[in-house]
């Protein structure tokens, strides 16, 4: 089995693609959020305070220092 990624330019092309789906000759899944994406969206939407882009990449800096100081 071959797997491609189709962006659709014409709303015509998507008849024809349900159409091949519908005579079994081909599967349509939808592709999800990535992993981290859903799961940054999951601990925000739980949290009360939500971090900043600029707050997680300082914690990252901070933890990769430190990794690289004890090497």
């Amino acid at each position: 089995m071959q797997e491609f990624k189709i962006e659709i330019l014409n709303p015509k092309a998507m008849k024809l693609i349900r159409d091949l789906q519908d005579l079994d000759l081909i599967k349509i899944t939808e592709s999800s959020a990535s992993g981290l994406k859903a799961y940054l969206k999951k601990m925000r939407s739980s949290s009360a305070h939500a971090p900043s882009l600029k707050e997680i990449t300082a914690i990252v800096e901070e933890v990769r220092t430190a990794r690289y100081a004890r090497k």
